[in-house]
């Protein structure tokens, strides 16, 4: 009977913890549809928002245009009627004028013929004097209604119809953005973002990517990439600090971008790849992530190295070749277990590539060759761990072997896959490089 009770006890207690597990999972369920419907309430607000505020400020704009246009044909209307009115008044002024000498010539002959024998020859002599000094047959010319301005304004109706088409067409509403963020993967002090299309009716010609630290109020997007590639490498972040994330995307002979995906936040936990300072021949940028080599010395080839082992197996270390000088078969960019060697990485415990393209393993060339390294290339290390047991020569277990790293060189569109044996263990490595001619300027990510 005991051992039934206590199957029972067994029971109860499997089936009470089942029933916290489902209720956890149901609230869970529940607090997922909770932020659900908090998204579509709030982004249906948001919408609604910008819709009104946009047509508020078009009417008002429109309103403006029509009425600087409707001032503008008004006072076109003014300058025709000034310009024309002008010259009939004075043609009316002269006509007036000649009227009023007509009226006093009149007055004065009606005064002459009623006068006495004896004033009338010397009046009518003063009459006749004035009578041809006015040139009674000279009349002004007065302008034919044909030959003065008739003022008309010529309004196109179709422009309503544009404008009722265009308005029509104008905005739109979308239940989700073309585009979203699919991955967020951290990197030495950046962030590889990675998204997708999601419309596949939604032709884009190009993704536009921003980004800006999370929980500050004052903070701004910033443009971070605008192009057709699906993923880019955001620099400069700092470590341990959130960030969000959003894309949006332009369509095929469009101008106004789509809606922006729901942000997504991401941090990287990787200290940034800085270069040594105080290294001779070499001034670095504010960040430590830029070097250049300043000065050159034929018999020299100095070697500049990281900071710190910071490059981990796993990742992806680039070179990027922003300025180019000279180039010399003992220039090199490469990772290495140590920083000890004063000259160029083609040593022992190295492994590289010169700016002729030739790849060096513990200082020795390799017969595969890469493409020359110039402005604007793009120097790719990926390293991982083949073995993390000492092997010998023979690639049998030894005490006192080598640990074997498997790299992958990458410039252009080419690239050289061999094994790395290492004397010791290692975690995290160095990186490096050594030029002899000046000008050559390298940013690290």
């Amino acid at each position: 009977m005991s051992v039934e009770v206590d199957l029972l006890l067994q029971e109860a207690k499997e089936s009470i913890e089942a029933a916290q597990n489902y209720r956890s999972e149901l609230q869970q369920r529940l607090n997922g549809l909770n932020q659900a419907r908090k998204q579509v309430r709030g982004s249906s607000g948001q919408a609604r928002e910008t819709l009104r505020r946009h047509f508020t400020e078009l009417q008002a704009a429109a309103g403006r245009l029509l009425t600087e246009r409707l001032n503008a044909l008004l006072a076109e209307v003014d300058t025709i009627e000034a310009d024309s009115v002008k010259p009939l008044d004075d043609c009316q002024s002269l006509i007036e004028h000649g009227v009023g000498q007509a009226d006093e010539l009149l007055r004065e002959g009606e005064a002459a013929l009623r006068c006495g024998l004896g004033e009338k020859e010397d009046k009518l002599g003063s009459f006749t004097k004035k009578a041809m000094h006015i040139q009674l047959d000279s009349l002004p010319e007065v302008p034919a209604l044909v030959d003065v301005p008739c003022v008309s304004a010529q309004l196109d109706d179709s422009v309503l119809g544009l404008l009722r088409e265009r308005v029509s067409r104008h905005g739109s509403v979308s239940s989700h953005p073309p585009a979203q963020i699919d991955e967020l993967q951290e990197r030495p002090g950046s962030i590889l973002v990675r998204w997708c299309k999601v419309d596949e009716d939604f032709a884009v010609a190009d993704y536009r990517l921003q980004y800006r630290r999370s929980g500050s109020g004052g903070s701004q997007y910033e443009d971070a990439y605008i192009g057709r590639d699906c993923e880019f490498l955001v620099l400069h972040l700092d470590p341990h600090t959130d960030y969000l994330f959003r894309v949006c995307a332009r369509g095929e002979g469009r101008t106004e971008w789509s809606p922006w995906s729901i942000p997504q936040t991401g941090y990287t936990t990787l200290t940034p790849h800085e270069w040594c300072p105080g290294t001779e021949g070499y001034i670095l940028s504010s960040r430590r992530n830029i070097a250049l080599r300043n000065d050159s010395s034929q018999s020299r080839c100095p070697a500049l190295y990281s900071n710190a082992p910071t490059y981990f197996c796993g990742q992806t270390l680039t070179f990027k070749i922003t300025a180019a000088g000279p180039t010399d078969r003992r220039d090199s960019l490469g990772v290495c277990v140590d920083s000890k060697g004063a000259e160029s990485l083609q040593r022992d415990q190295a492994v590289c590539i010169s700016t002729n393209g030739a790849v060096f393993v513990n200082g020795k060339e390799m017969t595969n060759q890469l493409p020359a390294v110039t402005v604007g290339s793009a120097v790719t290390f990926d390293m991982e761990v083949v073995n993390l047991f000492p092997i010998s020569n023979n690639n049998t277990p030894s005490e006192g072997g080598h640990f074997k790293l498997r790299v992958t060189i990458g410039s252009g569109n080419r690239e050289v896959v061999f094994d790395w044996l290492v004397d010791q263990a290692v975690d995290c490595l160095y990186f490096g490089c050594s030029f002899v001619g000046c000008g050559w300027k390298v940013l690290v990510f």
